[in-house]
């Protein structure tokens, strides 16, 4: 079947706009759409599958069509080599002579770096390297990341029971199945959508990734207790603590942006909790967060990061991350956790967590912690949530990736005050 040559047209053109990376692709994406308000749902789903294809697999995409990756030879590139289509379905879109080389394309076998195999920048694959992670690891990791990332849910236990919102589904035919690791998620086999959904609109669930949804069960909060989500952003992992806590006690959302706190109050509302009580603050060294030292029983703090841990989802961070702009957030990540860690009461537990994979986000930042704040521990996060039933062991850390996971990739340490 020939392709559509408006709709290819339309997505060179998405291209164009989208990969200079100067901005998130899918705010990109979007603005290409409203400057486009005419295309149907078809075009829309075309568009949008042709451009994350491309910067899933840019590295081997742009080493075939070199020297001269365009836009259109990518796109060309991608729909042959990535998605399976013949040079035939394509004779509309191409002329003689672009015939010729994409038929010559089909044949390339070019010799490529284990950094080009990974579709990983070459200093993020020396970070992992320089961590420990082995080659064929890495390797699996960033092939894993190559493919979109299905659909979780969390689902909401102040409204509803798992399986019954399981089976809900099932009859409504969509297909689910309960999730691997965590008791609350459940994952679809396609990619359903759920904003009009009974279910969604009720608040009975949330989307949230299962790797995410752990980190909630690595702060295990306790009814009654005293809560605080220190980068709380949009608010999905607050909802999973308020959840957790059964609506009681005292669950404080705090970040620096109020835009995206603007986002966590229709889904608050959604929720039906009681417990949540978003802040707005000036920086980590806001006032109000001061009267709250050593009041608190746990403490998250989801730290700002590269999202390199993400790719499946945003797989255009690959291409706009850089080692300064992960040095400066090493910065901003130390200097949040120094800051999160004065509000824990003796024995109170804080987990510190990032959905990046790179050593000096992670253990670096832990590390460099403890050594300074004799006064916290470490507790081992695989005995944590074995006490919540929950099977992953990764040791003392909690380290999540694709390829052995099915998550998106996160890191997680859950440090208490011992003094």
């Amino acid at each position: 079947m020939a392709i559509n040559a408006s709709q290819f047209q339309y997505a060179v053109d998405a291209l164009r706009r989208i990969l200079p990376c100067e901005h998130p692709a899918d705010v990109a994406l979007s603005t290409f759409f409203r400057d486009n308000h005419k295309l149907g749902q078809q075009d829309r789903h075309f568009i949008a599958e042709s451009v994350f294809a491309v910067l899933r697999r840019h590295a081997f995409l742009s080493a075939i069509t070199a020297p001269n990756p365009t836009p259109k030879r990518l796109l060309v590139a991608s729909l042959l080599r990535v998605r399976g289509l013949n040079v035939r379905e394509l004779s509309t879109v191409l002329t003689e002579a672009e015939q010729k080389w994409a038929g010559e394309l089909k044949a390339l076998n070019p010799e490529l770096t284990l950094a080009q195999r990974a579709e990983l920048p070459e200093w993020a694959v020396e970070a992992l390297q320089a961590g420990g992670m082995a080659d064929e690891e890495l390797l699996a990791v960033g092939r894993a990341m190559q493919h979109p990332a299905p659909l979780d849910v969390r689902v909401n236990t102040i409204k509803a029971r798992r399986d019954d919102v399981l089976s809900e589904l099932n009859h409504s035919g969509i297909e689910a199945d309960l999730t691997p690791l965590s008791p609350f998620g459940i994952r679809f086999k396609g990619k359903p959508a759920l904003q009009r959904h009974p279910l969604f609109l009720e608040g009975k669930v949330e989307v949230q990734d299962e790797g995410s949804q752990l980190l909630g069960l690595l702060l295990a909060p306790r009814r009654g207790e005293m809560v605080v989500d220190f980068c709380a952003g949009a608010g999905g992992k607050t909802l999973l603590l308020g959840a957790l806590m059964a609506s009681t006690g005292r669950l404080y959302a705090l970040d620096i942006s109020e835009k995206r706190l603007a986002k966590l109050k229709p889904r608050l509302a959604r929720s039906g909790l009681s417990n949540v009580h978003p802040q707005l603050i000036a920086s980590e060294r806001d006032a109000r967060i001061k009267r709250l030292a050593g009041k608190i029983d746990r403490v998250l703090v989801d730290a700002p990061c590269s999202g390199m841990g993400t790719l499946r989802r945003n797989p255009d961070l690959k291409l706009r991350q850089t080692p300064e702009g992960v040095a400066n957030l090493n910065l901003t990540q130390a200097a949040i956790l120094a800051a999160a860690a004065p509000l824990l009461k003796v024995g109170g537990r804080l987990v510190y967590a990032t959905c990046s994979l790179l050593p000096s986000e992670n253990e670096a930042i832990v590390e460099a912690f403890l050594a300074a704040n004799p006064h916290f521990a470490l507790l081992p996060a695989n005995a944590l949530l074995a006490e919540q039933r929950v099977e992953v062991d990764t040791g003392d850390y909690l380290r999540l990736t694709p390829a052995l996971h099915n998550t998106d990739g996160f890191f997680a340490a859950a440090l208490t005050r011992v003094a």
